[in-house]
């Protein structure tokens, strides 16, 4: 059973949550910290991936609107194209070791997709994958499927970072600004908009900590000091 340090950090402006990223990938690599999992929002931005130009070109918006909006834009270490963070998102940064017995960066993507997809089925909400993208995807009725949960990774050493972004609340009119993850032709949804019912974001966190610790064989161990933050893995989205 491997042991999980789990940093439910609130909102985090993104420049920091990277920041904290990348100290935390070399306490783990050194072995100073166990396996951690930060749980947080962040305030409108749009994250650039490290494939082509990023993503830059799927961004709709012309800079003065994104400004109007108060939407930043960063370039990210992570696997992808462009997607959109922000409130009512909850965002989910891994910093594990996949050494030695997870050492498959396939199957990683796919346990992150399970941890999702678990908790949508849990409110009824039938999700699943498709062949060839990443991601959760439900399928509404008589509608091409939309991504609920997007993922992208960074692994270094076998020590991942970065993550999922798993949409609960969030405003789906700010995906209208990319074409999210460089998909034309799927839409977005969250699990609100899908299951017609209001969400409480506590308890869906907690849903998600409960199913990555399954997927995951992870236990939760109590963190030294889990209200404050500290302050990279070949890619895929």
């Amino acid at each position: 059973m491997r042991s999980l340090d789990v940093r439910r950090l609130g909102v985090v402006p993104y420049g920091e949550a990277l920041a904290m990223q990348r100290a935390l990938v070399e306490d783990r690599k050194a072995g100073r910290i166990p396996d951690t999992l930060l749980l947080l929002q962040h305030p409108h931005v749009l994250t650039l991936g490290v494939k082509g130009d990023g993503g830059r070109g799927h961004i709709l918006a012309v800079p003065d609107r994104l400004a109007a909006l108060g939407v930043e834009v960063f370039e990210t270490g992570r696997g992808g194209d462009v997607t959109y963070h922000g409130p009512g998102q909850i965002v989910g940064y891994p910093i594990i070791d996949l050494d030695p017995d997870r050492r498959d960066v396939h199957r990683y993507v796919r346990d992150l997709e399970e941890v999702m997809m678990r908790v949508c089925a849990e409110q009824g909400l039938a999700a699943g994958r498709i062949e060839g993208l990443t991601g959760t995807w439900v399928t509404p009725p008589g509608r091409p499927p939309e991504k609920i949960g997007a993922i992208g990774v960074r692994i270094s050493r076998w020590v991942t970072s970065h993550g999922f972004a798993f949409n609960v609340t969030t405003d789906l009119d700010f995906f209208r600004l990319i074409v999210p993850c460089g998909i034309g032709d799927r839409g977005v949804t969250s699990l609100a908009h899908a299951t017609g019912r209001p969400q409480d974001l506590p308890a869906v966190e907690q849903r998600l900590i409960h199913h990555f610790c399954a997927v995951f064989g992870a236990e939760v161990v109590a963190s030294p000091s889990p209200s404050a933050p500290v302050i990279e893995a070949d890619t895929v989205e």
